[in-house]
């Protein structure tokens, strides 16, 4: 009887955690950010090959601290992700700290203050911000649908592809 209410009670303290652990299965987590990297040489590489290739950059100012921050990188690194993102961007991470590193680097692109983490850049080729609206409000990442995430990102290349089209239809090699 004793093993039965003990194990009982082990059972029912592990209750409250089951949707903890289906959410960390179901959502992914990665820790992209180096404080110790070059930032502005890894922006400035991923511009040239933006411009090289016609890709844009995604910006991802974030750290390893943030849950969200870790929660987009994780979605970034899946397949039906990676796929996506390595055919239409330059990825680059940006360790901000606890907002109080690398601060330059967005405010090179229009961002004044990083309010919360992460903040996402997209950037044209030639470091134009492309989204200057929802750049800061990824505050929320791992709690985002994972194909609202994806068509926000996908999106860009369709707006992409209508500006070439405008442009006499030719499409940029890559």
């Amino acid at each position: 009887m004793m093993r039965y209410v003990i194990l009982m009670l082990g059972l029912l303290l592990l209750v409250p955690h089951a949707p903890t652990l289906a959410a960390e299965r179901d959502h992914p987590e990665a820790r992209p950010y180096d404080k110790k990297a070059e930032a502005s040489l890894a922006v400035n590489a991923a511009l040239k090959q933006a411009g090289q290739t016609g890709k844009r950059v995604i910006l991802v100012m974030g750290a390893n601290w943030c849950h969200d921050s870790r929660g987009l990188a994780g979605w970034f690194e899946k397949p039906r992700f990676a796929n996506m993102l390595r055919d239409r961007y330059e990825v680059v991470y940006v360790d901000v700290g606890k907002r109080n590193r690398n601060i330059d680097i967005a405010q090179r692109f229009g961002i004044e203050k990083i309010v919360g983490t992460p903040t996402v850049l997209v950037l044209s080729p030639e470091g134009e911000l492309l989204n200057p609206d929802s750049a800061p409000t990824w505050r929320n990442a791992a709690s985002r649908d994972a194909d609202d995430i994806y068509a926000h990102f996908e999106s860009f290349e369709v707006e992409r592809a209508d500006k070439n089209e405008e442009a006499g239809g030719k499409q940029e090699s890559r």
